[in-house]
């Protein structure tokens, strides 16, 4: 094995590669560089004893290389039997159990009765302890708020559930890379310390010389003190056991070897066991292990060193880790004086329990991330936010419609609890929804760094539980109304038109007024509403087909509210619109192909397309946008788009490669294209540009294209700021990184912003480095990007996450798919080159406005396009719309929050927070107990009246649904009363301490709250008797 040589992390895991035994590291690229270790500048404490928190772990990827199933019977179903065992057999041993999903699995499938007691007697004493809790450990970079408080809530639930316990501690250790939000969902969440350890080389590097590892973290800059954390940054040996042992060529402190695919070995003997501890390795072994910890203490304040003992895949024999370290640690203990160490089998809590007795004053860190994430100067670990663009779709799709059943279910549980809908095969829906979802989360899931088979893994799941889920839907709005909208028994004559009917869900509280678009076989269409209206419609020769039809219905709708239509379809176009409400049939106007070897006085020829909000000039003589104006601004802004690729090297011999993580830019980006073809179809509720890109001049199929949509509603209630744009790429050439590339004449100086989570903007301002300067100032994009000068603000929202740069002034530059192979080894053997020949269709959407104008909008619009209306096609032909069916069916009002207030969060979580399983039968679900977040959109001072505390009173909020009767306000994942929660105090530098903030209400009224800037409250909500 050849590795890339660097001065970082060298934590080391055993795996098989390629079928031989290698010591290689799962730090993905990583080396292994050993130094030679001087203690001259260890501190002590008046000649006490370091003393050592030996951590025992195993870090369990939920996916990345072997699929689940493969690895809970390669070893991870064996790491919860023998851990339970062997700590069951002396009282000094520790575990922590950190990937719900694989204990989850384990506890519901694989344990026994009596194994289950062992664990709850061993959770009771404090030695096997739940860290982070979630589902999964989740990447930090690419993930959603709603994703991450999602698997959050799921594990934590089953955790308080079955044991009784709380997560108080994170282990974000794997994450490429650590987000500013994160800390304060934890916070939030009633969690005491955070720890994280991937972070830039350099900057890991000036922390250990100066001893700052640790500090006290304010995520977020309008929260500040409030939901402050305190972080521990693990050192360069991360959260593996360094296994170099001079006195041995095999690795150390791994005694169980290197665990085994497909099968573990039958005889319990696996490759690459550590050197047993003996009489003669005993001394040898102990020198090792105190010299490392030793090195360790030099890098931080107090004499507490976390010692993590573990790696990826590990303590699968428990037996033989712990007959191996128990004597090693005890001789230590017996020498301490002369080494000047003590060893103890520790939780995470007691290491932090022992910091924080310390009392030291820590510096703070404030709402900065770690983002991105380099291993050395030539490996930037940013190419992972566009890897496979598809399966980020995907996932941010389920997560959209996740979203919208738990409303609905919870909406229609209330309003009709003994409706047809049954109950317990809801939730069973939700809850395979709600899996899938989380697992996809996963730090080597959603970054697109997995192997193919466990990406297609993810993507199964995925379909499948959204298959469920829409059929939740379609149950919920066609049974618990008696809704006749189909006769059963009236045929339609022969010359009836086609019908179908449609049902439109609006999961978001607030009302809207959008552009709902249907695919139809026909090419003329009618629609009506409930009451028989005719509703403006648009019908057109679709973009991705040409056999099929965009239908564009104008919908208005109200907070979680949903409405029906009527769509008739046929042949030829009825002769009179008014009177049979036709839709407005837009044909496509064609542009001449033009050639970018011909593009020489452009410019001249320019176009205009119109709509409320702006007016965009095409360019006839090149086929590409030249300029848009705000209309309300009256400023005109060069803007142009197109498509832009950087060609990787696939050679390792030649020099930095891309993969899965890495972008490595070895030259600028060039023209991805010869030539474009442009075709405009002017509507009545949409205009449409199409603009398609050819490789080749000469080429007849292209191979990128962008469809922008103009909204053309004026005087509509349709919001026109956001200018839709879908995008197709691909195939890709081999080795291509492609990016649509947006530049403008906005005087921006390459700063831009891009947000943390979905939950915060974040500034990026452009470094240099001496080598991969473009790879290390691209950063992820989430949900939203932004660039501007001192008068107007370019923003791009997206549909999934991206990598975003800006290389020069005024300019946007978001990647959008890679196709990538090389050479390196240990690539081939994973199947970890991203050799991704798919063709991807994301979405963006484009606002350009003044700051001011802008900063309204942007994160409304981002949540609009996540969270679009549902649309249930109800397709049985050449049948009759009843008279029943424009009676309406009964409907709640609607639910309506201000406008700078995100309902987060409606569901019913069916755990119970109030009865501890344990090892009998899992309680009954909770049906009763709803969850509500509602979340604050504005930052402090980001807008002169949006940032302002709003104060609202639930029971009206909430009255459409039903009667509530009490509120009860709760952590962000549900399992404390805020009431009752007392997170550690920490003491910073600047002397202010994270004081809980006040929950008092307004006034004397119980369901009034105020809600702060970029503040979550998470509440339970009952409601009347009457309504359940």
């Amino acid at each position: 094995m050849t590795y890339h040589k660097t001065n970082t992390e060298v934590g080391v895991c055993l795996a098989l590669v390629a079928g031989s035994i290698n010591v290689v590291l799962k730090m993905r690229l990583l080396p292994v560089m050993f130094y030679l270790i001087s203690y001259s500048n260890v501190l002590t404490y008046a000649n006490e004893p370091i003393q050592t928190f030996v951590i025992p772990h195993s870090h369990m990827d939920v996916g990345w290389v072997y699929t689940i199933q493969e690895s809970m019977h390669a070893y991870a179903a064996n790491v919860y039997t023998s851990v339970t065992e062997e700590l069951s057999k002396d009282k000094n041993r520790r575990f922590i159990a950190v990937e719900q999903e694989f204990f989850r699995l384990w506890w519901d499938d694989v344990a026994s009765v009596s194994q289950k007691k062992q664990v709850l007697q061993l959770v009771k004493e404090g030695r096997l302890e739940f860290v982070l809790g979630g589902q999964v450990m989740p990447d930090e970079a690419v993930t959603d708020i709603d994703d991450l408080l999602l698997q959050m809530t799921e594990g934590h639930g089953f955790i308080f559930q079955t044991f009784g316990v709380r997560p108080r501690f994170s282990w974000g250790v794997d994450p490429f890379g650590a987000s500013a939000a994160t800390p304060v969902l934890f916070a939030l969440s009633g969690f005491d310390a955070h720890l994280i350890s991937r972070v830039d080389y350099d900057l890991k590097d000036a922390m250990q010389k100066t001893k700052k590892l640790q500090f006290v973290w304010r995520g977020s800059a309008s929260l500040q003190e409030q939901q402050q954390i305190f972080t521990h940054t693990m050192d360069q040996f991360s959260y593996c056991t360094p296994s170099y042992l001079p006195f041995s060529n095999r690795s150390g402190f791994y005694w169980n070897g290197v665990a085994m695919f497909p099968d573990p070995p039958k005889d319990g003997v696996y490759p690459n066991m550590s050197l047993p501890v003996t009489k003669q390795t005993l001394h040898a072994y102990a020198s090792t292990m105190v010299d490392n910890i030793k090195q360790r203490a030099g890098w931080f304040r107090t004499n507490h060193v976390l010692w993590p003992w573990g790696c990826d895949k590990q303590f699968y024999n428990s037996s033989v880790q712990f007959a191996n370290m128990d004597p090693l640690m005890d001789y230590i203990n017996q020498n301490s004086k002369d080494f000047g160490v003590t060893v103890q089998y520790a939780t995470l809590s007691e290491y932090f329990q022992a910091v924080h007795n310390a009392q030291l004053v820590w510096d703070v860190r404030d709402s900065e991330d770690f983002l991105p994430y380099s291993t050395d100067s030539h490996q930037a670990w940013t190419g992972f936010y566009a890897s496979r663009n598809i399966l980020k779709g995907v996932a941010r799709r389920a997560s959209a419609q996740l979203h919208a059943a738990e409303t609905l279910f919870t909406l229609y549980r209330i309003k009709y609890p003994d409706g047809p809908v049954a109950k317990d095969w809801a939730l069973a829906k939700l809850r395979a929804l709600r899996w899938a979802v989380s697992e996809v989360q996963h730090h080597d899931g959603i970054t697109g760094t997995e192997s193919p088979k466990v990406a297609d893994m993810y993507l199964q799941h995925l379909t499948r539980a959204m298959m469920g889920g829409e059929e939740l839907l379609a149950a919920i709005f066609l049974l618990p109304h008696n809704i006749d909208i189909l006769s059963s028994h009236e045929k339609a004559d022969a010359h009836q038109a086609l019908e179908r009917h449609l049902i439109v869900y609006n999961p978001l509280a607030w009302n809207i007024s959008t552009v709902v678009n249907v695919t139809a076989n026909f090419p003329c269409a009618s629609v009506f509403d409930e009451s028989r209206q005719p509703v403006p419609t648009q019908i057109q020769r679709s973009a991705s087909s040409n056999v099929t039809y965009d239908l564009f219905i104008l919908a208005e709708l109200g907070g979680l509210q949903h409405r029906k239509y009527l769509m008739k379809f046929s042949e030829k176009p009825c002769p009179w619109r008014p009177k049979c409400g036709g839709a407005f049939e837009a044909r496509a106007v064609p542009f001449e192909r033009r050639s970018v070897r011909d593009w020489r006085n452009v410019g001249r020829r320019l176009l205009p397309v119109l709509s409320d909000c702006y007016q965009l000039m095409i360019d006839q003589d090149t086929n590409l946008l030249h300029s848009i104006t705000h209309l309300q601004d009256k400023r005109r802004v060069r803007v142009t788009q197109d498509f832009w690729e950087y060609r990787a090297n696939g050679d390792v011999k030649a020099g930095p490669i891309s993969d899965n993580y890495i972008f490595s830019a070895n030259a600028s980006a060039v023209r991805a294209y010869e030539a474009v073809r442009m075709e405009i179809i002017p509507g009545e509720i949409v205009t449409e540009i199409r603009q398609y890109f050819y490789r080749k001049e000469s080429d007849e199929d292209y191979v990128f294209s962008i469809v922008t949509r103009v909204p053309e509603c004026f005087g509509s209630k349709v919001r026109c700021h956001g200018l839709e744009q879908a995008y197709s790429l691909g195939p890709l050439a081999v080795n291509a990184e492609v990016v649509l590339r947006t530049g403008s004449s906005l005087k921006s100086g390459r700063t831009l912003y891009t947000d943390d989570n979905g939950y915060q903007m974040m500034k990026r301002t452009r470094k240099e480095f001496a080598n991969n300067t473009i790879a290390r100032n691209y950063f992820p994009m989430v949900r939203t990007a932004y660039i501007e000068d001192g008068l107007s603000r370019l923003v791009l929202v997206g549909d999934r996450a991206h990598g975003v740069s800006s290389q020069a002034s005024g300019q946007l530059e978001v990647m959008l798919h890679r196709r990538l192979w090389n050479n390196l080894p240990w690539n081939l053997g994973y199947n970890l080159t991203l050799n991704d020949s798919s063709v991807v269709r994301p979405t963006l959407r484009m606002m350009l406005a003044s700051k001011g104008v802008a900063s309204k909008i942007y994160q409304r619009e981002a949540i609009e396009l996540q969270h679009r209306p549902v649309v249930v096609p109800i397709d049985l032909p050449q049948m009759h719309w009843t008279e029943k069916a424009h009676e309406g069916s009964p409907r709640a009002s609607a639910v309506v929050l201000p406008p700078n207030l995100h309902l987060l969060t409606l569901s019913i979580p069916g755990w119970n927070y109030s009865v501890h399983s344990g090892e009998n039968a899992q309680p009954e679900p909770d049906y009763d107990r709803v969850l509500l977040r509602i979340m604050h959109l504005f930052e402090e001072g980001e807008d002169p009246e949006l940032s302002k505390p709003v104060t609202i009173n639930l029971k009206d909020v909430l009255w459409g649904m039903g009667e509530v009767s009490a509120i009860e306000e709760r952590s962000l994942t549900g399992t404390w009363d805020v009431g009752s929660l007392q997170r550690w105090m920490w003491k910073t530098a600047d002397g202010k301490a994270g004081k809980k903030k006040s929950r008092r209400r307004f006034g004397d009224d119980p369901f009034s709250v105020t809600i702060s800037a970029k503040e979550i409250r998470t509440f339970f909500v009952s409601f009347d008797s009457r309504n359940l």
